[in-house]
């Protein structure tokens, strides 16, 4: 099934059921007003989300309305746990490749991990404000899921099971003020404003057998000032699925209902040492920063550019049919105040 957030008075938004063509939707408000409130009571709502699911794609229901991305929050407006994984290797060994650093072998056995602010996302149609250019201004296209409570230590195979919505990501970063933040031995924190979240969350169901060992095995779409960037698979080259991803992330601790897990940027080897990007016939990138690390890799120094002021980005994944999964996330970069 598909779920979404429009937006109201409240810091919540209204959960709504949307059907599988992105065109209509409507509100359960006597199941569940909120995302999150449906996430903690799980067990007990899935089936009449699911039935009122059916209802509307058969167009049973009286009470339906226009599905509008643009109304939409992020599926989870506000959460109780972001944490993001670099499930995609060679983005890492990528941007050691460029500094010349040489890649730990742990890193192709341990993830990688950063805990995110989750306390105020972005809507997926919402302007992305940014104080300066001189920041370093990148997206980064991700997958995401939503789990269920998830116990401490649990094994890899239990946390496949905690997983309940999968969502598309735009981790927006700040590539300018991250050097001096990691110098500092304490992770990203100025670095990494607000992320931003696809208008739609799907029950991995939706996706059939391209939901496969806890990866998303479809191409995550983006384009840049509305030119294709970037196709890579999100099955392919990822070292690290969600379960393993969850499993790290709950080694300590628990993790409540409503966790948000990412993916890192996807990121395909293409069989080449650095990637190619679309114009050469590949499969693109994810993130300005990559094409960057190749440029300084191949050139000595990035010729590349990071995002303007006026810059939009845009992230989609579609089905086997050519329509739209989790609906777009599209934005446009503007300056703060």
């Amino acid at each position: 099934m598909k779920l979404a957030s429009l937006k109201n008075n409240s810091r919540d938004g209204l959960l709504v059921v949307v059907n599988k063509a992105l065109t209509k939707c409507v509100a359960v408000p006597e199941i569940a007003q909120t995302m999150q409130q449906a996430l903690d009571d799980w067990q007990d709502v899935e089936a009449q989300l699911q039935e009122i699911y059916v209802a509307l794609n058969n167009g049973e229901l009286t009470q339906e309305m226009e599905f509008d991305p643009a109304r939409c929050e992020s599926p989870l407006p506000r959460a109780y746990q972001w944490a993001d994984g670099s499930a995609y290797v060679n983005h890492v060994e990528l941007v050691r490749k460029a500094r010349g650093a040489e890649m730990p072998p742990s890193f192709w056995t341990d993830p990688l991990m950063y805990q995110g602010g989750s306390d105020a996302f972005i809507g997926p149609r919402d302007d992305i404000p940014v104080v300066s250019e001189e920041w370093g201004i990148d997206f980064e296209g991700e997958v995401a899921v939503v789990t269920d409570d998830v116990p401490m230590n649990v094994s890899t195979e239990e946390a496949a099971k905690s997983i309940r919505l999968v969502m598309l990501v735009n981790d927006v970063s700040l590539r300018g003020l991250i050097p001096n933040e990691l110098a500092k031995g304490f992770g990203f924190f100025q670095s990494k404003p607000s992320s931003v979240f696809s208008p739609v969350a799907v029950t991995p169901d939706e996706l059939g057998a391209h939901w496969n060992d806890s990866k998303v095995h479809l191409p995550l779409l983006s384009y840049y000032n509305d030119q294709p960037f970037g196709c890579p698979n999100a099955g392919v080259d990822m070292t690290f699925d969600f379960a393993r991803l969850i499993a790290h992330a709950a080694q300590s601790r628990p993790l409540s209902a409503g966790a948000i897990i990412g993916s890192g940027t996807v990121s395909n080897k293409q069989g080449t040492d650095y990637g190619t990007a679309i114009s050469e016939g590949g499969v693109g990138y994810s993130c300005i920063a990559e094409v960057r690390m190749i440029e300084t890799i191949r050139d000595g120094s990035p010729s590349t550019s990071f995002m303007k002021f006026g810059d939009r980005i845009k992230l989609e994944m579609l089905d086997e049919k050519g329509d739209s999964i989790f609906g777009a996330i599209d934005q446009q970069v503007v300056k703060y105040g």
